[in-house]
């Protein structure tokens, strides 16, 4: 069964704690602490397998967690890390916060694989916390925490042409003859039970992309029919063709049709309603004796804006190639990039948001930040990498940390101590 949406829990692993020993060895009568670290829990990956075309994968399983980072060991032994978690979607999919709705992750253009939750940082071995004062420390770091978060997975298509209009206007018929697509076709409300997309060659390798959205009926934005389940693979569509049956064999008026979509579209989405559009009048050749009159009634309802009203058979064939030309106009004017939703909702921003933390000046004059704010950024923050140490950077900024640090004095060059974590202050 297509399915394009899916709720699920992701869950990243947790950091392996950090170990407790000390060397006991016959020749070693003052062994130190020997404690390795913990390992890195493992991320939870979204990546993209151009061999899916919906979410069916996640219709019965919901909770979906990576692998905790073990414990170190005696004698320096690291933990070993976590495996990753990498869950395969179709291009074209977003992850959403499912509380807010605010976009994480679009898995479209060059975003092919992302990481969305990161594992916990191992905790250090006890032997990173051996002083000149303490030399046998009996303390080593916990792992970092896991982040467990659902997300409301949602496929959009990636079309450049969107395929609009009620049931058995000749939609399906009319993608048949433009592209290889080979829907399935009958004379019976609601044929196409998913989106379908077909490839139209306009000839020196260059074309685009058709997708036939299951028809629409009136209500559909408000969850009446079939249709509202489609109306998000509209929305990275450049350019909608708008398709009436012209011949009222079902016993719709053309005119009405056009307004009553037009309608479902803008309550849907504003920026849906706006888009480019082009009206195509299917089966005239069906009526030869009303086609002036028909495309006369729709040109003075529609055509005084500018929109452009073609008429067509899809069954003949004719009118399809002015149509095609025109089409490939209306994409002329846009870049061939994929509308792409940029990030709204970073997870890692949200793991601290209850989360306490005290800023004090230690007895050697270094400005410390503790607490389990600070200890969970750590835990799972790579310091190594340059996305770990931007995020640090806007971490302290954006918690008011720098701000506090600079109420209680800190100057240039003094030293701010996150437990094991040191830096020297610049403004």
């Amino acid at each position: 069964m297509f399915a394009d949406r899916a709720k699920i829990i992701i869950k990243s692993g947790k950091g392996g704690n950090g170990h407790i020993s000390f060397r006991r060895e016959k020749y070693v009568p003052a062994g130190g602490p020997d404690g390795g670290d913990g390992g890195k829990g493992g991320d939870v990956i979204f990546e993209v397998d151009k061999g899916m075309n919906n979410l069916s994968d996640y219709r019965h399983k919901h909770k979906f967690a990576a692998t905790p980072g073990e414990e170190g060991g005696k004698r320096n032994c690291h933990g070993k890390n976590g495996a990753d978690l990498v869950l395969k979607v179709p291009e074209g999919t977003v992850v959403k916060e499912a509380v807010s709705g605010k976009v994480i992750a679009d898995m479209s253009g060059d975003n092919q694989r992302q990481i969305v939750l990161y594992g916990g940082k191992g905790g250090l071995g006890n032997q990173h916390f051996a002083t000149s004062t303490m030399q046998a420390p009996k303390y080593a770091q916990p792992g970092g925490e896991c982040i467990e978060l659902e997300v409301l997975l949602e496929l959009k298509v990636l079309a450049d042409v969107g395929l609009v209009g009620f049931p058995n206007a000749g939609k399906s018929t009319l993608l048949s003859r433009l592209s290889n697509a080979k829907p399935e076709i009958a004379s019976y409300p609601f044929t196409t039970l998913h989106p379908i997309l077909g490839v139209v060659d306009i000839g020196e390798g260059k074309g685009f992309v058709m997708a036939d959205i299951p028809g629409l009926i009136e209500g559909a934005s408000e969850g009446v029919g079939l249709g509202h389940q489609f109306l998000r693979h509209i929305e990275r569509t450049k350019v909608l063709v708008h398709m009436v049956d012209g011949a009222s064999f079902d016993g719709r008026d053309p005119v009405e049709d056009v307004y009553t979509i037009r309608k479902e579209l803008k309550n849907y989405s504003d920026i849906i309603a706006n888009k480019p559009q082009i009206i195509v009048v299917n089966k005239l050749d069906a009526i030869p004796n009303q086609k002036e009159e028909i495309l006369k009634r729709m040109q003075d309802e529609f055509g005084k804006d500018g929109t452009k009203i073609l008429p067509i058979s899809a069954v003949s064939g004719e009118g399809v190639d002015t149509l095609v030309r025109e089409i490939a106009d209306m994409l002329s004017h846009f870049d061939d990039k994929p509308i792409v939703y940029e990030q709204e909702y970073d997870p890692a921003e949200h793991v601290f948001e209850n989360e306490a933390y005290e800023v004090y000046i230690a007895e050697d004059g270094a400005f410390c930040v503790e607490g389990p704010k600070i200890e969970k950024m750590l835990g799972y923050t790579n310091m190594e990498s340059e996305k770990g140490f931007l995020f640090f950077q806007r971490f302290m900024k954006e918690q008011g940390i720098l701000k506090e640090l600079e109420e209680k004095g800190i100057k240039d060059g003094d030293t701010v101590r996150l437990y094991s974590l040191e830096f020297d202050y610049y403004k």
